[in-house]
């Protein structure tokens, strides 16, 4: 699959995914300031959990998030706080779309959304960032580096964000976590590695490492929209994964581009990163560490497997979702196929992790 042309653009809306657009547009008109109609609606490309939508009106272009319709896993696509901290984090400068509203009236479009800004830009969605020359391409990772450690350098307190989740325990309890969603999705079936990966995450699991902040928990290239002519990030997408949590979890989850092959997601393994301009993983490990006045990363090792298996099991979860029929990419089923081939990866992680 290109992922490129799979996840550029919008198409229109599946019709699974329709709602009301005259509720909608009713809405807009009493919560989005400025906004006047008429209005149109397509379905963005990309995205695997919360269905997207671009809207184009008399006023400007909008961008809408919903909860997916019917059966729903507990506790997932959480759409509230994906308001929440890109509200909270706008008024601090951070790169992120200026949202407009949130609607919790199910009865408005059948599921909670939140409306925000339109931002114009590029997004990449292969980890080699094509196009580039090496010298905008070392700049462009530079930007990516900056961006996800300056997110991890805001106290969630002086954001409103302190009860976002809890302080300590963060690795353990999303071991638990995802351990939990992958054995509870029956209807995905089991996957041998995976239940491998399981028991080796709870007899490994290290130490607290003390450290709280915000974090992403989808920090890749393509969830970001780029400046389309200098370095630098203009908006960081998909937060529905986001909480208070170790910040080393979060940077060795954007680390996982290192280690995936291309066929997988956004991967650079086996690439020679040199000619391109790409920064080695240590060389980016030790920017990251530079900023946020760190002296290393530890438990990378543990937090790459980590990381990989709670892919795998979001895949899993996709996977589940194509089985329910509540799907929302129509690249789904290509996506969740790879499932496999990442719990191996995480697997083959694990028996060379240095502990």
């Amino acid at each position: 699959m290109d992922r490129t042309q799979a996840n550029t653009g919008t198409m229109p809306v599946s019709e699974k995914l329709r709602f009301d657009e005259a509720a909608l547009e009713r809405w807009m008109k009493d919560h989005v300031q400025g906004f006047t109609g008429p209005m149109t609606v397509r379905q963005f490309k990309g995205g695997q959990s919360n269905p997207t939508y671009r809207i184009d009106a008399q006023s400007g272009s909008y961008v809408l998030r919903r909860k997916p319709p019917g059966k729903l896993l507990a506790g997932a696509h959480a759409v509230e706080r994906e308001h929440r901290v890109i509200e909270a984090l706008g008024t601090r400068g951070f790169p992120v779309a200026r949202v407009h509203g949130l609607c919790e009236d199910e009865g408005v479009i059948g599921t909670q959304f939140y409306v925000m800004d339109l931002v114009e830009g590029r997004i990449f969605w292969e980890a080699e960032l094509p196009g580039l020359s090496p010298e905008r391409r070392a700049a462009y990772f530079d930007s990516m580096n900056a961006t996800i450690a300056e997110l991890h350098e805001y106290d969630p307190r002086e954001l409103g964000l302190g009860d976002f989740g809890r302080k300590t325990g963060f690795v353990e309890r999303q071991v638990a976590r995802w351990s939990k969603q992958y054995a509870g999705d029956a209807e995905a079936g089991r996957i041998e590695s995976m239940d491998r990966l399981v028991d080796w995450l709870q007899k490994h699991l290290p130490a607290d490492s003390g450290r709280s902040g915000v974090v992403h928990g989808d920090f890749r290239c393509d969830n970001m929209i780029f400046d389309a002519e200098r370095p630098a990030v203009r908006a960081v997408l998909d937060w529905e994964l986001s909480t208070l949590g170790d910040p080393a979890s979060d940077f060795s989850y954007h680390l996982l581009m290192y280690r995936m092959p291309a066929n997988l997601f956004a991967g650079l393994a086996g690439i020679d990163l040199k000619p391109l301009g790409i920064p080695s993983e240590e060389d980016y490990v030790a920017a990251y560490c530079r900023r946020t006045g760190r002296q290393d990363l530890p438990n990378r090792d543990y937090l790459i497997v980590f990381n990989l298996f709670r892919l795998a099991a979001i895949l899993h979860g996709i996977r589940g979702r194509i089985v329910r029929g509540t799907a929302t990419s129509t690249h789904a089923v290509e996506t969740a196929s790879k499932v496999e081939a990442l719990a191996d990866l995480a697997w083959a992680e694990a028996q060379k992790a240095k502990l």
